[in-house]
């Protein structure tokens, strides 16, 4: 039975060239080939692949970065690919299943795959400490960009996915809501909503045990039972 994978490599020669060879394999079924980070973290919640063949010097992102941003649940396992076998140590300390230097050859991604059919136990587990998030990685029309945490007045979970609030923008995220209140300061105060204490104005208490935060550029943020003592004890704290 083939391996689903997923490609990521900046490098358009490169990402085809790889996907080539692994159809030629005849173990692989490559379910998408990403240019970039963000288009990697869309990929992998939709498809869910079991393998990511990962290159690492990429900009805005690079692989390391966006290994520390997918949910522990979608971790699959990882090849890295690059041209720089400076990185190799690197790779290793994160429990990559292999390190292909490019240009990769069919023998040496046939080894890696041989060597993947013989590894047991967790798909990826990060040996690095997770670092806080000091950006968060969105896209609006025509344009993908970082926006500062310290920028952001609240992150909201709708039907169309997750958006980061900022005074003035409002701005796609294609990282989970549990994700970015692991690795930021942002605080749950509902089930759809993270949010930043410092661009915090008030709390309307409403009675019964609900209320609702008003921003800085006076936007409104509800504030379920469940999470408003916790609020309120995190207040009481700055």
């Amino acid at each position: 039975m083939k391996r689903r994978a997923l490609v990521v490599d900046d490098e358009a020669p490169a990402r085809q060239e790889l996907v080539e060879l692994l159809a030629e394999t005849g173990r692989i079924e490559v379910v998408a080939s990403c240019a970039n980070a963000f288009e990697a973290l869309r990929a992998l919640q939709r498809e869910k692949p079991e393998l990511l063949f990962l290159d690492i010097q990429m900009p805005v992102l690079d692989g390391f970065a966006l290994l520390q941003l997918i949910d522990e649940s979608l971790l699959p396992q990882v090849i890295f690919v690059t041209a720089y076998d400076s990185y190799a140590l690197k790779a290793f300390e994160e429990n990559a299943c292999d390190y292909l230097l490019k240009p990769v050859t069919a023998e040496r991604l046939n080894q890696a795959l041989d060597r993947l059919d013989h590894r047991t136990g967790h798909p990826l587990a990060l040996q690095t400490a997770l670092r806080p998030l000091r950006q968060l990685p969105c896209s609006s029309t025509n344009r993908i960009r970082l926006v500062d945490v310290r920028q952001v007045e609240y992150v909201v979970c709708e039907l169309g996915g997750i958006y980061v609030v900022t005074a003035s923008d409002r701005a796609f995220c294609d990282l989970s809501l549990k994700i970015i209140e692991q690795r930021t300061a942002l605080l749950r105060c509902h089930r759809q909503y993270l949010i930043n204490l410092d661009q915090v104005d008030e709390i309307q208490l409403q009675g019964q045990g609900l209320a609702r935060i008003r921003t800085r550029s006076g936007q409104l943020v509800p504030v379920s039972r469940r999470y408003l003592r916790q609020l309120r004890s995190h207040i009481s704290q700055l």
